[in-house]
This record gives C-alpha cells, sequence and structure tokens, in this order.
C-alpha cells in the first residue's frame, strides 16, 4: 500500500467521524427538547417541529460526510 492510498483511507474515516458527531448531536437535542416539553407542555408541538427541523440539517451533514469518504474511496482507488 503506498502512501496515496494511505492517505485515501486516513480522509475517508475522517469523512465517516462527521456521522458520529451527528449522532452525538441529534441525541442532545433530542434530550433538550425532552425537558423543554416537560417544562412548558403548551408548547410541545412548536417544540417538535424545531426538533424534526434541527435533526434534518444535521442528518445532511453526515450524509454529505458519507458521500465524500465514498467518493475519496472508490474514486481515487
Amino acid at each position: 500500500m503506498d502512501l496515496g492510498r494511505g492517505l485515501v483511507a486516513i480522509g475517508a474515516g475522517l469523512a465517516v467521524f462527521t456521522g458520529m458527531m451527528t449522532g452525538i448531536g441529534q441525541g442532545f437535542a433530542a434530550g433538550k427538547a425532552v425537558e423543554a416539553v416537560g417544562k412548558n407542555p403548551e408548547a410541545a408541538n412548536e417544540i417538535r417541529q424545531m426538533l424534526i427541523l434541527g435533526c434534518a440539517v444535521a442528518e445532511t451533514c453526515a450524509i454529505y460526510g458519507m458521500l465524500i469518504a465514498f467518493i475519496l474511496i472508490f474514486v481515487f482507488k
């Protein structure tokens, strides 16, 4: 394995790392949303909408990281 392929593997690993951080962030956001609903049950619909929107935006970051990892692995062999 030459140095170029090793660097591509490291880059792909770092790109996939974004998925792990996204999961941690979404878990933190869900916990805070549950706390907010517990404190203010009347605002549950608004809190749910913001949570879903925030998780969708965060998930796109993970999808982009996975896409970059696939490009690195399969294009730069």
